[in-house]
């Protein structure tokens, strides 16, 4: 269920289960900028998971998280299961940032969370195309911007893009008297 299905570009009001088997309130990670990519294992462009977690590890303590979610939506390219998964980008890439369980992403049966990731971005190519697919959120949980598949996590654009929403004071501090 959508805690903010009134507000179309607001996708913090979802409660997704993580790689563990836990629901996790994605209400969680407001105030922090958001990065949501859709993963595979056996895909040309999973080498992005070193990409992505030197992103996450230059940027968490400013406030970015990224949230990888495993799909087996394009050619077959994520079959796993949750647990050989997690192994796999543990193992291989040392991901540290948050993995969920494996969902659709594309088509009638994504998960209501990229439905609406894709409405919102609709102007900027809507779903997924491919694997590592990017939708950067700002800190009020709004998705601002997605990023095509091919778009390394270095891309000149994409850290502009960070830096800028990261620049922005969190939801608490914009509350408090100066």
């Amino acid at each position: 269920m959508d805690a903010h299905a009134d507000d179309p570009t607001e996708v913090l009001g979802f409660t997704m289960v993580d790689i563990q088997g836990e629901p996790q309130p994605l209400e969680a990670y407001r105030g922090r900028v958001v990065m949501f990519v859709n993963v595979a294992s056996k895909c040309g462009l999973t080498p992005q998971y070193k990409g992505l977690e030197g992103l996450y590890e230059k940027y968490k303590d400013r406030g970015l998280v990224i949230l990888g979610f495993p799909a087996n939506d394009f050619a077959g390219q994520e079959p796993g299961t949750d647990k050989e998964i997690l192994e796999f980008c543990t193992g291989k890439y040392d991901v540290t940032f948050p993995m969920f369980s494996k969902i659709c992403v594309k088509g009638e049966e994504r998960e209501a969370l990229y439905d609406k990731l894709s409405k919102a971005m609709a102007d900027q190519g809507g779903e997924p195309s491919w694997n590592f697919t990017k939708y950067l959120v700002d800190r009020t949980g709004h998705v601002v911007r997605r990023f095509d598949p091919k778009t390394a996590p270095d891309d000149a654009s994409l850290i502009q893009q960070v830096e800028e929403l990261l620049d922005q004071p969190a939801p608490e501090a914009q509350d408090k008297p100066a």
